[in-house]
């Protein structure tokens, strides 16, 4: 069971690099709306650190 968190916690940390990524992108080149990718990113950093 303890693997299964891990390989869990990893996808979240992929999906949170993937969300930064993209908010960097929207920052460039559409900057209006970079709003709109950050309760994606601050979702996936929160369950990455499991804090949630």
């Amino acid at each position: 069971m303890e693997k299964n968190q891990s390989l869990s916690k990893g996808t979240y940390w992929i999906l949170f690099f993937v969300s930064l990524a993209i908010m960097v992108w929207l920052l460039m080149f559409h900057s209006n709306w970079f709003w709109v990718d950050l309760p994606f990113l601050l979702t996936f950093l929160v369950k990455a650190m499991d804090v949630v």
